[in-house]
């Protein structure tokens, strides 16, 4: 009888262990799960909803939105616009990070860590704020439109043109690869140098053979993840031009706010075509790095 006793007793004491260790397990379930609710409400459902209303027009199913994206000169104008200041705002913005963050490198603590955090704080300062400040500065009537107008005799220059934009977007791309950059230039050993230059090779080729193919895989990803940051830029452009100069987001914003027209299908079909066209990019970056010389070895 004792023994009977006993086992019930080890059979219960293991079921509840059994039930203790799942309440454990799902512990951390029910701890992700307002997060899991977030990130369903802010990002799966809106592109769910966009991806089925890019295919509807009239509460009926249809491509004729994709056509029209395909007919109109005007919208392809706008991913040409934002192709471009994208495609050079990221290259320009990405070799001046570099460039910083490889000097950091040989500054002192104090004074690195300084310039960290105002790197950080300016990385912030974006959309209308930071448009506001170009047009103080160099606006038609800016601090240093003036100067060049009446020292250098240039009178061409124009913040409101494609050139303007270009030199706005730069500025907010600049501290971001900063910050991306910073981490991953701690992989180059300072013993690196010295041991190359013992062997015979000079600063160039330390570069471009030794420290570069260490630093691909973190500048192709920075450099995607600048082209996603300005081709998904609106405030500034908008409070920079008015929603006059022909960016794919401004026509986005046009169709869901505007006032004469409001298509939000055309603009749920041109979101589309925007995300495919990101995709592709990082397609194509992870296909680099998985070529680099960081992943083979």
């Amino acid at each position: 009888m004792k023994s009977i006793v006993l086992t019930q007793q080890n059979m219960k004491t293991k079921r509840t262990f059994s039930a203790l260790s799942r309440v454990k397990k799902l512990r951390p379930l029910a701890c992700l799960s307002p997060f899991a609710v977030f990130f369903y409400l802010f990002q799966i459902a809106p592109l769910i909803w966009v991806l089925v209303n890019s295919f509807k027009v009239d509460d009926e199913w249809s491509l004729d939105n994709y056509q029209e994206i395909i007919d109109s000169p005007f919208i392809q104008q706008g991913f040409t616009h934002s192709l471009w200041i994208s495609w050079w705002s990221s290259i320009a913005g990405l070799a001046i990070a570099a460039l910083l963050v490889s000097s950091l490198r040989r500054v002192g603590g104090r004074l690195r860590n300084a310039i960290v955090s105002f790197t950080n704080m300016s990385s912030n300062f974006a959309g209308v704020p930071l448009a506001f400040a170009f047009i103080i500065i160099l606006g038609s009537n800016g601090a240093v439109t003036l100067l060049m107008r009446n020292w250098l005799g240039i009178e061409t220059f124009n913040l409101y043109s494609q050139w303007g934009l270009l030199i706005l977007y730069i500025y907010f791309q600049i501290p971001l690869a900063a910050l991306l950059l910073y981490p991953a230039f701690d992989a180059l050993e300072d013993d690196w140098q010295s041991a190359s230059a013992l062997l015979g090779a000079n600063h160039w080729q330390y570069w471009t053979r030794i420290a570069l193919p260490v630093l691909t895989p973190a500048l192709l990803g920075t450099f995607i993840i600048l082209i996603a940051n300005a081709m998904g830029a609106y405030a500034s452009v908008y409070a920079l031009t008015g929603g006059n100069y022909n960016m794919i987001t401004i026509r986005i914003a046009s169709l869901v706010a505007g006032d004469l027209f409001l298509e939000p299908n055309l603009a749920a079909a041109i979101s589309v075509v925007l995300i495919v066209v990101l995709a592709i990019i990082t397609g194509i970056n992870q296909w680099l790095i998985a070529r680099s010389y960081h992943a083979k070895q």
